[in-house]
């Protein structure tokens, strides 16, 4: 069998299953899988498929069409400038995520020598990115989950991120809160329990401790305003992504908290994901 016969074979199979991008998907598995550079694409279309590797595809396949996430299958998801590592166990890294990075590189452009601080960090995706655009600051990524711990140990190796350590930790009991920080950043677990039958089937493979924030979802917010608030410099920057319709609540929780100059930014669909305040 050609390329192009399991292509167009792969994408009416995830079309049938659902997956709105069905062909751009099929193409990443058969590239993955067959180590096809994307720009050698069109001239390995004809060409045929080893007999070793067709079971590979058939399996990967039908995870897809069972709604597993396509970046488990891949193993590996660009976000931001870099790429990470992900798999069972860890969240998923998402475009809507790269505007918090982008946030708080630009707070920390008149920073020198920073000091951060990434609570619930998973995959590392938000610390490791910002250790990387900053070499001369010092990342501090908290991490509880020994599953997650895997992948962030994975993705700083990945990424030549020596400028991260990482803290085993729990956020809610303010482990990592006795250093002092210029910025303290996280995209908590914020989808209350009610929600979780309506997210996404992928979502569903992915681990419940990295989704769920409490019965409002505003768990995690409370916890961090309140621990580790004092772990801020005077003038210091705290940066949350948060869930749909949850930028006012977290906005309230942080004026409670005394927190400043409050703003709310919109992410690529248009959606407030990023709320920042200022000690």
């Amino acid at each position: 069998m050609t390329v192009r016969d399991y292509y167009i074979n792969a994408k009416n199979l995830l079309q049938k299953s659902g997956i709105e991008d069905f062909a751009y998907d099929a193409r990443l598995i058969l590239e993955n899988i067959l180590s096809i550079g994307h720009n050698e694409w069109l001239i390995s279309l004809n060409k045929n498929i080893p007999s070793e590797k067709l079971a590979l595809l058939d399996e990967k396949l039908e995870k897809r069409q069972n709604r597993y996430p396509l970046q488990y299958i891949l193993g590996e998801w660009n976000f931001y400038k870099y790429s990470f590592k992900v798999g069972e166990g860890v969240l998923i890294p998402r475009s809507d995520t790269e505007i918090l990075v982008e946030k708080c590189c630009e707070y920390l452009e008149t920073v020198k020598q920073p000091k951060v601080l990434d609570l619930c960090a998973g995959s590392g995706c938000i610390g490791i990115s910002i250790a990387k655009d900053f070499p001369q600051s010092a990342v501090f990524a908290v991490e509880k989950f020994d599953s997650a711990l895997e992948y962030l140990n994975k993705n700083i190796e990945h990424n030549n991120a020596t400028n991260v350590t990482v803290i085993k930790g729990d956020v809610l009991l303010g482990d990592a809160s006795d250093g002092v920080y210029n910025l303290i950043v996280s995209n908590p677990p914020y989808i209350p329990p009610c929600e979780m039958e309506i997210i996404s089937p992928e979502t569903s493979f992915e681990p419940k401790t990295a989704l769920l924030g409490g019965q409002d979802g505003m768990l995690f917010y409370k916890a961090i305003a309140k621990e580790y608030k004092n772990s801020l410099i005077k003038g210091g920057m705290l940066a949350f992504e948060v869930g749909i319709n949850e930028d006012r609540k977290v906005a309230e929780i942080l004026k409670t908290a005394d927190f400043k100059n409050i703003t709310v930014t919109k992410d690529f669909n248009g959606i407030n994901r990023v709320v920042t305040a200022i000690k």
